[in-house]
């Protein structure tokens, strides 16, 4: 017997705004995924601030935002990023070199090249580029990794406040560049250090490659007691 669709609680821009709510979302562990139609940069911001990832996908030919409250998260902290010894060979014998912007057009054409079904979509991409133009406290990096001149991987993340969160990227499928993709989050990580952000938030905790970084996982609520200030702060 097929099970009936999930249907998926709406989100508002008021809802993330009263903080009842907002407790009863956060403690209401059934749920993960909400929808909206809202792709402002004022509800992106407002839902990033609070601890969710959005991504997007088509129902019934109409566009619409999912804000994910996941029910636990890859964190990295900067001292427990690993560095492998395929990393190290890479950094040592290819130079490559890392490219920290805020125009995101050329890392999302590779990303939507790179995912047969990306979720950044050209609206999606409208909305991020809309937070670096209106100066809210938040700012969409591009990530580029560059060798002799070629890209070969990169990714799209946010800041917000003391912390970064990683969206979507992409590496090179040519064997020779199999080890590019994991240098990248490592210098990214270490530029990360540097400048003194206090946590990585790598999203979903299910990919290997995220523990082989260094990350940890996190249940909701231990996540958003780091979170909720760290993404708060100011320099």
């Amino acid at each position: 017997m097929n099970s009936a669709p999930r249907i998926l609680p709406h989100l508002s821009y008021q809802d993330l705004r009263n903080p009842l709510l907002l407790q009863a979302r956060y403690a209401d562990m059934g749920e993960d995924y909400y929808w909206s139609e809202d792709f402002s940069a004022e509800f992106y911001l407002a839902q990033a601030q609070a601890g969710f990832i959005a991504v997007t996908e088509r129902h019934k030919g109409r566009e619409l935002l999912l804000p994910e409250l996941q029910r636990s998260y890859a964190v990295l902290d900067f001292d427990d990023l690993h560095v492998s010894r395929h990393v190290r060979r890479v950094i040592r014998r290819d130079a490559p070199v890392l490219h920290v912007g805020l125009s995101l057009r050329t890392a999302a054409s590779h990303i939507q090249r790179y995912h047969k079904h990306s979720w950044l979509s050209a609206r999606y991409l409208e909305t991020l580029e809309a937070i670096n133009a209106c100066n809210n406290g938040m700012h969409v990096l591009s990530v580029l990794l560059y060798h002799q001149g070629e890209i070969n991987a990169g990714e799209i993340g946010y800041i917000l406040g003391r912390t970064y969160t990683s969206l979507s990227g992409f590496s090179s499928r040519h064997p020779d560049r199999r080890h590019h993709g994991t240098t990248q989050l490592v210098l990214l990580g270490q530029w990360l250090k540097r400048h003194h952000f206090d946590l990585w938030n790598l999203g979903q905790p299910y990919m290997p490659y995220k523990f082989a970084l260094g990350a940890k996982e996190y249940s909701r609520h231990a996540f958003l007691r780091r979170w909720l200030p760290a993404a708060q702060a100011s320099w």
